[in-house]
């Protein structure tokens, strides 16, 4: 993997009257690495990609891609990039084939060579059979997969990819998770991947920056970032909000950070299940009770929760009910 960095991203911002959507994000993109934006619905994701896309103008800050300011050259740019958006774009009258086609003509590409390319690419997402079927009798995963191919028409040296399988059975975006690894092994692409699914950042990405507010506020690997909460993460509850025990845990052999929330200590121990003995026995001899104990291995939901003061996990599923309702309303409106 080349070391040069393919995207430049320099205190990129974009400002909607006094909301601030994204502030000053700074960061560099690797040829043939999959880079991952990791964080909820209003992060600022999709907003950051409409301003690489040249979709919408920054309110401040520099990009380039592949050599080409977004400022200077937004021509350029739109021309060496893919978006496989969030949404379905494709237009149901049509095939299939038809939809990728269009896709290469808005990018000028001449039919002699758009329809050999597009059939390839219906190919490479098993859509071949279903190549001049209209868009309205494919599924939801038929649709995603469209979308993936059309993303690809113009051959980008850079594919953004925003929330790719948002709304897919676990099957369904298994089988997304291969494609998008096959572009990254086998055709070494460098993919912009937008997420908040954990497993899909942790499976797919080289590198996650962690967005929080339209703030990036930790870059690193999946294991850096699970490492860099520094031990296993134990939560203990207790009855008793009351005495506050915390400087005592702390002195505890292993035990690296204690957090006090209401009835619950957050502890972190380079050795979670020798730890957890002994922190049971120091509440007891206080006269206190416990109510509950987990132990948890580090992992991306608890690096989000270390950077951020919240799980990701308590924003899913109001993600996913803010999509289904984005559907039925764009389904009752045709």
């Amino acid at each position: 993997m080349s070391q040069r960095p393919l995207v430049r991203v320099e205190g990129l911002s974009k400002n909607f009257g006094a909301l601030k959507a994204v502030d000053g994000v700074s960061f560099e993109i690797k040829e043939g690495e999959v880079f991952g934006f990791l964080g909820p619905n209003g992060a600022g994701k999709t907003t950051t990609i409409s301003m690489l896309t040249t979709l919408l103008k920054p309110s401040g800050g520099q990009a380039e891609i592949a050599g080409l300011d977004i400022h200077r050259h937004p021509n350029e740019v739109r021309r060496v990039v893919g978006v496989v958006p969030q949404e379905y774009t494709a237009d149901e009258d049509l095939t299939g084939l038809q939809n990728i086609v269009l896709c290469a003509d808005l990018y000028g590409i001449p039919r002699s060579n758009s329809k050999p390319h597009a059939m390839e690419l219906l190919k490479l997402v098993e859509l071949q059979d279903a190549a001049n079927r209209k868009v309205s009798t494919y599924s939801g995963g038929m649709r995603r997969r469209l979308e993936l191919a059309s993303g690809l028409i113009n051959y980008p040296k850079l594919l953004f990819l925003d929330e790719p399988t948002l709304g897919l059975d676990v099957q369904t975006r298994t089988a997304v998770w291969s494609y998008i690894k096959m572009l990254k092994e086998e055709y070494k692409m460098t993919l912009f991947l937008t997420t908040h699914y954990l497993e899909e950042a942790d499976s797919l990405c080289d590198r996650i920056a962690i967005v929080d507010h339209g703030r990036i506020v930790k870059i690193g690997s999946p294991d850096e970032l699970k490492a860099s909460i520094g031990g296993d993460v134990l939560v203990v509850g207790v009855a008793e909000a009351e005495p506050d025990i915390s400087e005592d845990i702390k002195k505890i052999p292993l035990v690296r950070e204690v957090k006090k929330n209401g009835h619950e200590y957050r502890i972190k121990s380079e050795a979670g299940e020798e730890s957890s003995i002994k922190v049971i026995d120091l509440i007891r001899s206080k006269g206190l009770h416990v109510t509950k104990i987990s132990l948890t291995k580090p992992t991306l939901d608890e690096a989000y929760l270390e950077f951020t003061g919240r799980s990701i996990r308590e924003e899913e599923s109001n993600k996913m009910d803010a999509f289904k309702q984005r559907v039925t309303m764009m389904r009752a409106r045709r």
